[in-house]
This record gives C-alpha cells, structure tokens and sequence, in this order.
C-alpha cells in the first residue's frame, strides 16, 4: 500500500488516540503522544509529508493498514 499524501495533523492525532495512544502535550505546532514505552511526536502541517508519515508509524510499531483502518 502506498503511503497517503493528504493526511493532516489532526487526522493523525485522532488514528494515534484510537490505536492507544495518549496525548501527553503539545508544544509548538508538534503533538507528543505516548502508549506503553512508545513516544510519537506528530506534526499539526496540512498534509504531513509521506516521509514523515511513515517514519511516525516505524516509531509507533503500527503497519500502515492499522493507521488507515483508523483514519
């Protein structure tokens, strides 16, 4: 599958928080999340970059169909 290039910031934050992710806080435009011993920073930009997307889900140890399922 190949990774989307219209996903914003707060598209993500919402998959993150419904595959167990927290908000712990938001500085600047960058929201940091966390679940178990994982930390994720998501960027707030209208789109994410592809690169950056899936960078964020290697960190995350989610595959890309869990975080289009969520979106």
């Amino acid at each position: 599958m190949k990774t989307p290039r219209d996903v914003n910031g707060s598209d993500a934050v919402r998959a993150f928080r419904r595959l167990g992710y927290e908000s712990l806080r938001q500085t600047g435009s960058h929201h940091i999340m966390r679940r178990l011993h994982r930390t994720i920073v998501v960027p707030q930009h209208k789109p994410i970059k592809p690169g950056t997307l899936r960078g964020m889900l290697d960190q995350a140890g989610v595959t890309l169909e869990e975080f289009m399922g969520e979106l």
